[in-house]
């Protein structure tokens, strides 16, 4: 498995379980002011838990996400520039 493909299936798997975690998160709110039958402090403190929740864990997923981008395409940078300033052996006449 070559490196694009290790990272396609990270990226795939990580958006995957937020995306689980994020429903999940939702389904336990929605069935919390089901169950709650119109107590509409406790229903605002769930749904503000489960926002608050939901964008901490998206917003985590995607600052991690970016920073490894941007440290892959720097090291990629990096590795290129190493290369091509290596001169070309010398020749003697």
């Amino acid at each position: 498995m070559g490196d694009t493909e290790l990272e396609k299936n990270r990226a795939r798997y990580g958006l995957l379980a937020v995306v689980v975690s994020n429903l999940a998160i939702a389904g336990v709110a929605i069935f919390g002011v089901w169950r709650l039958d119109g107590d509409k402090s406790v229903i605002v403190g769930i749904l503000t838990a489960a926002f608050t929740a939901v964008s901490s864990m998206t917003t985590a997923y995607l600052g991690i996400k970016a920073v490894s981008n941007t440290a892959k395409s720097i090291a990629l940078g990096q590795q290129v520039a190493a290369q091509s300033a290596t001169p070309p052996p010398q020749r003697t006449p």
